[in-house]
């Protein structure tokens, strides 16, 4: 059970996979979690709240910024994510624009609508969720990659803003992920494929992302910021 900071927080995307082990470890730490999902009967994990939002509508993810910065969140996750593969001449202006606003302009828009709380409070913790495809790159992930080395940037330039008023932001960066998407995409071939890439030949685990998290959110956290932290079994190192 964690310390009486950080009591409240809010995870985007939190009803599968990396945002529900999310949910699910802040729960089990003793943080009051709030879940959003876009459907409107959409279920959260046991324990977690659950708010509604589609992320690709700017003046939907709008208002619902302005609800929250209400709400007192100590804590925020910026989880919720898309990908699409696409060679680089194939790339419609909408389909990069989609990723560019649910990946970057939402957590932009929640981390404006909750950083002036924590800073009036001396306390807050913002956690991105990025990618090895914020650190490294490759081919047919032009949109997704520069939709998660934005999300990055911004993690730094508020880092470098906010650090004086006690709220620590960073990005961590998962890497290939064993969870029900993955192998749905991947199949098993896929999978065996992947992992053999991995240093440590295996695919990481959801919970081992909320593990990380969860101490980068709470009060044992208290140096460290602007960071983008790779958790990926030593694949972008090799």
């Amino acid at each position: 059970m964690r310390k009486a900071l950080g009591t409240t927080a809010l995870v985007t995307g939190g009803t599968r996979g990396i945002g529900r082990a999310i949910a699910l470890r802040l729960t089990a730490d003793g943080v009051a979690v709030t879940v959003t999902g876009t459907r409107p009967d959409g279920e959260a994990p046991e324990g977690c709240a659950y708010l509604a939002i589609d992320f690709s509508d700017t003046a939907a993810t709008e208002r619902f910024a302005t609800g929250i910065a209400a709400q007192g969140f100590d804590i925020l996750v910026n989880n919720a994510g898309i990908n699409k593969l696409s060679p680089f001449a194939e790339i419609s202006l909408a389909e990069f624009e989609l990723i560019q606003r649910i990946n970057v302009t939402a957590p932009m828009l929640l981390a404006r609508a909750v950083v002036p709380g924590m800073r009036a409070r001396n306390w807050g913790r913002i956690v991105n969720v990025g990618s090895i495809w914020s650190i490294i790159s490759k081919e047919q992930r032009a949109s997704y990659s520069a939709s998660k080395f934005a999300l990055d940037g911004l993690t730094a330039a508020l880092a470098a803003e906010v650090a004086v008023d006690n709220v620590l932001v960073n990005t961590v960066a998962p890497g290939f992920i064993d969870t029900e998407l993955t192998r749905r995409m991947l199949g098993d071939e896929g999978m065996r494929t992947l992992t053999a890439s991995v240093p440590m030949r295996r695919a990481g685990t959801p919970e081992e992302i909320a593990v990380f998290v969860a101490w980068m959110a709470g009060p044992e956290n208290t140096f460290i910021s602007g960071q983008c932290i790779a958790i990926d079994g030593g694949f972008t190192r090799v």
